[in-house]
């Protein structure tokens, strides 16, 4: 097997068909879910709940809120685990590593030693659940020791445990908050139990076809992981130092582009290293900066044109208001009046599909 030679631009429009951010646009939720592999959740929703947000990004005006919830709540097509929505399909490539866990000898030790703590909350989950995680008394022999936030949360750290075992499911969400069950009352009866080092082949498989390309070994980060394996195939870019791996099935195939605003959180975007080989684009996300050290805005998003990042822009959804406020449009390249013109439909789609009505846009 030959090494692949790509320049950047077929490498960006192999990544962006994969992200679903070409034309034409999907025309379902289930389908981006699944050619993506998850939908990152963030509390943070400047503009809209990112997950939202990236699905809006490929769906358009066609994709309701409502759609992941009846997914996640009532249909079961899809499943929350680690802050990320991800397709039940793919149950079965996590539940040699739920067996597994947790990793941590000290982890162990505490849930050992709250062993009845543990039964107390499988046993209420059972009897009551779905339950929110101030309704679970806490029982705990030995308080959870933190020097951050968990301190002494022993019901929350119980059932964070308790999902990464498998044990627990996250059934739905009321508000912003967690719903939690046994899980066998969210996950499907019988699903097949993939081998751990299989089911992290396949999942690096996937994950390549999510991003198209990508590296065989990545800086890590929390939550997913940016690299590859040996998955794919080989591939060089021009100007660009190293190797990577291709989804050979993204080989060759056309592109349309078109115009998209992209959560900060968007996999697009999400590793920087890689953001900034094929695109050659600087982002950060300085919602914890402070405003004065901002550059681009709280929650500033990314603007794809055709196969190119061009841009940011700093909105805010004051839906009291019932306003997009554009507080600014940041040109990384200038813009030629077809950019601007897109921008502005894909800021007043977004608007629209808020319900909201734009504000600010020069």
């Amino acid at each position: 097997m030959g090494v692949h030679r790509l320049d950047r631009a077929q490498a960006r429009r192999i990544a962006i068909r994969a992200q679903l951010l070409a034309a034409p646009r999907p025309t379902d939720l289930l389908t981006v879910v699944r050619q993506l592999t998850l939908v990152q959740i963030d509390p943070t929703a400047a503009v809209a709940p990112s997950a939202d947000l990236v699905c809006w990004s490929r769906l358009g005006s066609s994709y309701q809120p409502t759609q992941m919830r009846e997914a996640l709540e009532r249909d079961r097509t899809l499943f929350e685990h680690q802050a990320m929505v991800r397709p039940m399909d793919d149950l079965g490539l996590f539940l040699a590593a739920m067996a597994a866990s947790p990793g941590h000898e000290r982890h162990r030790e505490w849930l050992l030693a709250n062993d009845s703590f543990r039964r107390d909350v499988l046993d209420l989950l059972g009897r009551s659940g779905p339950l929110l995680s101030r309704d679970i008394p806490d029982t705990s022999a030995v308080p959870w020791p933190s020097s951050g936030w968990t301190n002494n949360r022993n019901v929350t750290q119980m059932l964070e445990f308790l999902v990464l075992r498998g044990e627990v499911a996250i059934a739905g969400r009321q508000g912003r908050q967690r719903l939690w069950d046994v899980a066998e009352r969210v996950y499907p009866a019988d699903v097949p139990v993939i081998e751990l080092e299989h089911a992290r082949r396949l999942r690096n498989e996937r994950r390549l076809r999510a991003l198209g390309i990508a590296r065989e070994k990545a800086v890590v980060v929390p939550g997913e992981p940016a690299e590859v394996g040996d998955a794919g195939e080989p591939a060089i870019i021009e100007g660009v130092a190293g190797e990577w791996r291709v989804d050979p099935a993204a080989l060759g195939q056309p592109f349309t582009g078109r115009t998209a605003l992209l959560s900060p959180f968007d996999r697009l975007v999400h590793d920087r290293v890689r953001l900034a080989d094929l695109f050659e684009y600087e982002y950060v996300l300085e919602m914890y900066k402070p405003k004065a050290s901002r550059r681009w805005g709280y929650f500033a998003l990314p603007i794809l044109h055709g196969d190119r990042l061009v841009g940011k822009v700093d909105a805010t959804a004051e839906r009291r208001r019932g306003k997009l406020t554009v507080h600014a449009v940041h040109e990384d390249l200038p813009f030629t009046p077809e950019v601007t013109r897109a921008v502005h439909e894909e800021l007043h789609g977004l608007a629209s599909w808020l319900s909201l009505t734009v504000e600010g846009l020069r």
